[in-house]
This record gives structure tokens, sequence and C-alpha cells, in this order.
């Protein structure tokens, strides 16, 4: 099970820019679409630590044109509630790939996992859709302390958020966080099968796609979220695929498995063949037929001054993923909802080569550098179509090659539809 003759093209999910196609799955959030504890369904984007314990400043999201304003990235509540102090974060363990679950998985899964050649570290957790704050959200129930390791870096080094999580608050996104305009200092309204108060531990992504809050195990246990219904595996040194299969043969019927990661092998004469577990991201077709690029880039000029909202689908207003899935839908190509799915439905373009009805990705998220935080839809004469940030509308801008940018992609409705109909991402 060891990779041989391989490298990862990610290290967390989102980065790797040379095989964009394949760097970021995002794969969670259509699997705990099934495993609802409460409430009616919304929309959800999905798109170096702060002081520990203490309070640091975030900057804004920023979008393509925008400016950045420089702070730390991990935004910390100061939480009234106190809990036991983090213990060191000693190593981060890669979060490899997520099984998903309805109901809880038994030890013996557990254990029959961790004993696969590769596997470096498993982790058990609680994973629902519940409503945050009027949203129904992918939401976490960890073990702070241990759980943190999996997250991305500069989430994973704030001791103090994931002590604030501990002591009963929620840790929200930091795009969720912002687009949404959840300020500290507040409690969120919580509804799984009751209605909680949490107080808001501060603003940090994990980097799992889809998942834009995290409770502690004992809180996820009040809101009647299902018991270690979720498994996060880290698997540095395995050849994902490989894993993946020899994983679904351990579970039961009812779980998936979705790679958060991608490799690339080398193949005949010294070439890339790009893996990627499930969906894969590899073109099955030529693209955009003519008629489907032209309704697709016809729909999503037609919403050119409509306003962003965050979570929205349309046909009135928008977040940047929600564009772009409405948009092709329109065109009958069925699109995964969030922006790190998205980068996975076709092969990689060079910007050299960029056509009108190409996708462009960006990292807009400190508290995740390498996690798809933004898309865009390139029209052609370096023009692209965004919904961009809250106060803004969906507009026309110079499209933006920048620091930021993270890559491109040409859409393949094959892969669009596997990617969105995979029942774990």
């Amino acid at each position: 099970m060891q990779l041989r003759g391989a490298h990862r093209i990610l290290a967390t999910l989102g980065t790797g820019l040379g095989l964009l196609a394949l760097t970021a799955s995002g794969n969670v959030s259509p699997a705990l679409a099934s495993v609802n504890t409460g409430g009616s369904q919304a929309g959800v984007h999905g798109p170096g630590g702060g002081a520990a314990g203490g309070q640091s400043a975030a900057s804004d999201p920023v979008y393509p044109g925008a400016e950045r304003s420089g702070s730390q990235p991990v935004t910390v509540s100061r939480l009234a509630r106190s809990a036991p102090a983090m213990p060191p974060l000693r190593r981060l363990a890669p979060a490899d790939l997520f099984v998903v679950a309805p109901a809880t998985l038994s030890p013996a899964v557990v254990a029959a996992i961790r004993r696969l050649p590769g596997v470096g570290a498993v982790l058990p957790l609680d994973a629902a859709r519940i409503q945050m704050d009027g949203k129904l959200t992918a939401t976490l129930g960890v073990d702070p302390a241990a759980f943190r390791a999996f997250a991305a870096r500069p989430t994973a080094q704030s001791a103090g958020l994931w002590q604030n999580v501990a002591a009963g608050g929620v840790a929200i996104s930091y795009t969720m966080g912002k687009l949404d305009r959840l300020p500290l200092g507040r409690d969120v309204r919580v509804s799984g099968r009751r209605v909680e108060e949490l107080p808001l531990a501060g603003l940090g992504t994990v980097g799992i796609g889809g998942v834009d809050a995290v409770v502690s195990d004992a809180v996820a246990r009040s809101l009647g979220m299902p018991a270690d219904n979720a498994i996060v595996i880290s698997a540095p040194h395995a050849e994902l695929s490989s894993l993946t299969k020899q994983i679904q043969k351990a579970l039961p019927r009812s779980a998936s498995v979705a790679a958060l990661v991608a490799q690339a092998a080398a193949g005949p004469a010294g070439s890339t063949v790009a893996t990627a577990g499930l969906a894969g991201g590899v073109a099955s077709g030529p693209g955009l037929s003519r008629a489907q690029l032209v309704t697709f880039l016809s729909a999503a000029e037609s919403r050119d001054g409509m306003p962003y909202v965050w979570g929205a689908n349309g046909p009135d207003a928008f977040d940047c993923s929600g564009l772009v899935q409405w948009s092709l839908a329109r065109a009958g190509v069925v699109m995964p909802r969030v922006a790190a799915d998205q980068a996975l439905t076709g092969p990689a373009v060079p910007v050299s080569e960029l056509s009108p009805g190409d996708l462009l990705f960006y990292h807009t998220d400190p508290t995740a550098p390498g996690y798809i935080s933004h898309v865009a839809i390139y029209l052609g004469d370096d023009e692209m179509l965004q919904a961009p940030e809250p106060g803004l509308d969906v507009e026309v801008v110079p499209a933006d090659f920048g620091s930021e940018f993270a890559g491109a992609i040409q859409v393949d409705p094959g892969v669009a539809a596997a990617v969105a109909g995979d029942p774990a991402g």
C-alpha cells in the first residue's frame, strides 16, 4: 500500500497548483446532507494561529481586485467559560480521507481501518448538518485536543480556538464568519434536536471542504448529532485510490469514503498520471458542448448586478459557487455546491490556454491558506464574472492571476456529475 514512484499534489485540502482539477475535493457536504438532525435546508459555501488562549485580529477575505489588510489569520473570542489548557500541538496529521455514515461506526470498523498498511492516524468524530445562525451547516463534533492536528496549519496552531471549543463554543469557518457577518462577542443560535445558544469560539477553517462549523463531541451529543459516525484518516505515505478500496471493504454498505487530497504517480516514459481516490477529475469527454457553453455563459452574465448573499443559490442572489452551480444547471450540467468541489470537475488549464467558460479558483482564506475558497467564471478577453462578497453585486472584472490565484479548470460534464453525485461528496 505504500506510494511508490508518486508524489502528493496536496499536503492539505486545496493545495497544489499543477493539477488543480485533482487538488481540492472537499468531498463532504453532500454526504452530510443525509445526516440531518433538524431544520430546513439552505445552501452553504463551501467554501499560523492566533496567540494561544488570547485574542488575535483577522483580515477580511481578499477577493480578486480587493486589498488585503495585514493581521493574524485566526480570530479567537474571549469566552466567559473556561476549559483546561490545550496540550501542545506536537505534529500535524494531514487529513487524507474522510469516512461518513448515517449512524455510529463500530470500534471494530475503526480498528480495521487503523490496521491497514499506510494508515498513519485515525480519529472517529461526529458529523451532521445542523442549523447554525439560520443556515443548514455541515458540522463536526470532535475531541478538540485530538482533532486540531488534522486541521489546516494556522487553525491547528491556534490553541485558544480549540480551548474555546472544549469550553462549549462553536468554531466557524473563516469564510462563513466573515461572509455571513457573524461577529465575535455574540452567541450563535444552533438548532439540532433542541435549540441552544453557543458562544462563538472564533473563526478558523479546518480545511475539509464544505465543513463550516466545529463543536466539541460533548456539545454534538447534546445537539443530537450521531455519535462516531465519521472518521478522518491520515495516510501521507499511502496510495490513496488503493487505500480507499481497502477501506470501503471494511465499511458497512451505508458508509462512504472520500479522498481529501490528490496524488500524481509516475506514468509511462516519465509522464504524470493523476489519481484522486474517487471522482478523479480526469476528463471523460470533450468538455462542454458549444450549446452548453453558450447557455452557461448567457445565464451567468444575465445575473450581472444581482446581490451577493452567503449561501445563496439564486436565481436572484448568489455566493460565488452558487452562481457557478446555478448557471451551469441552466445548461443541463450538474455541479457540486462548494468551490473546493468544483475545482475537481475537469482537467487543469494553463493560463495561456484559457477559454470562455473555464473556472478560475482562488485561495482567500488565511486560516487555511491551501483551501479553495473562491471561484470565478472566465469570460475571455482577460475578464471574469464573479459573485464577490457581501455588499457587492455579481460583477465583471479583470481576470486576476495574482498571488491568490490557485489555477483553472475546463468543466467536464461527466466528471462534474460524478463529483456532485458521489455519495461521499
